[in-house]
């Protein structure tokens, strides 16, 4: 099977939506498929390995967007370079992810002429002009013949607004990976290893989550590791009290080494204030570790309360700083989440969901 996938978030960019399509690339080449990934050229930028499968088009730009930091590909020669790639390749199926996003997924969704598929993502919303217009935008979505998401609540206000199948198929992680991360002795002291691992935005919580930590460490000995970048980073990390600040590290961000900064934490804290697909808890499972994460509608898909971890109220400093507090002082329960975790995470495994993925591919007609 010719598979394209078209996204505006790829290498050398960094985020959720790139390593799904690197990871699912990489499964679904393993089984025999042929891959291209469409997205916007980064200029000046690196090429990372792997690039003979990779079609670059136009010219990506970094903006900001609602507080969320994404990708926005431009230039005059767009929408024909992606009409002509289309018929190039002759792809049998075209995947598009966040396909209400511009530019590349609705020149996509314009040009394709087969069988098109949608992912929609956590943070993935209608730009303004498709808020307003939503005739438009209702063109684009009725061009999809099968919708993915990792929770129903990823698809949000547009439930029930597709002509196309919805199919509900979990966020993949790479368990091998993230289960080989090795514990960092510069902080194996004793100390209760707190990790917030997201990009610094409003949603991810990082702001609440060092307020909640600050109660804790009141009343455990704690340290709160922070990887990650982005906007709110520098604000955050000016607020941090000087007391503090020798039990809060911040990392910056990571990408090769991130299994072994899973590895070195006691508890993970994913503290969204929003819907997600999930994948800081399921790279936490994958490294047996327990999850306190905040009890949102994507989040509820993922983990089980009290079994993988805890789900905790999203706004709530004190019911996190509790949870911290405890799970210090039942350290058997936090080994029996973290066992639980690398159960459930097997069915996230990217064998198994790409092998989903495919077989949706095929119901909606796509060659292969």
């Amino acid at each position: 099977m010719r598979i394209a996938v078209v996204t505006e978030e790829f290498a050398p960019a960094f985020g959720g939506v790139r390593e799904q399509v690197q990871h699912f690339a990489r499964e679904a080449r393993r089984l025999g498929h042929v891959v291209k990934v469409v997205t916007g050229d980064v200029r000046g930028a690196p090429r990372p390995d792997g690039e003979d499968d990779v079609i670059r088009i136009g010219a990506s730009r970094q903006v900001l967007r609602g507080g969320v930091v994404t990708r926005v590909t431009g230039g005059p020669g767009a929408g024909a370079a992606v009409r002509e790639v289309l018929a190039r390749e002759r792809f049998d199926v075209v995947h598009v992810h966040s396909p209400l996003t511009p530019v590349l997924p609705l020149l996509a969704l314009h040009h394709a002429t087969g069988p098109v598929v949608g992912t929609f993502h956590a943070h993935a919303r209608p730009g303004l002009v498709l808020r307003v217009a939503r005739r438009m935008a209702q063109r684009y979505l009725d061009r999809l013949d099968a919708v993915v998401a990792a929770s129903r609540a990823c698809l949000g206000r547009i439930e029930g607004r597709f002509r196309g199948e919805v199919r509900i198929v979990p966020t993949g992680v790479d368990v091998d990976r993230f289960a080989r991360g090795r514990r960092m002795p510069r902080y194996d002291d004793g100390k209760l290893n707190v990790l917030w691992i997201a990009r610094a935005e409003k949603r991810n919580g990082l702001a609440l989550m060092l307020s909640a930590f600050q109660r804790a460490w009141r009343q455990i000995d704690a340290r709160l590791l922070v990887v990650g970048d982005g906007p709110a980073l520098g604000r955050i990390r000016a607020a941090v009290p000087s007391d503090l600040e020798e039990d809060v590290v911040f990392a910056g961000r990571i990408d090769d080494e991130r299994p072994d900064w899973y590895a070195t934490a006691d508890v993970v804290c994913a503290p969204a204030q929003s819907a997600s697909g999930g994948i800081t808890l399921l790279e936490a499972m994958a490294a047996g570790k327990p999850v306190l994460a905040s009890d949102v509608a994507g989040y509820r898909d993922v983990l089980q309360h009290g079994r993988e971890g805890e789900l905790v109220a999203a706004s709530d400093e004190g019911a996190w700083a509790r949870a911290l507090v405890r799970l210090s002082r039942e350290p058997v329960r936090a080994a029996a989440y973290g066992e639980r975790g690398r159960m459930t995470v097997q069915r996230h495994a990217w064998p198994v969901v790409t092998r989903e993925l495919i077989g949706i591919y095929r119901m909606i007609g796509a060659a292969g």
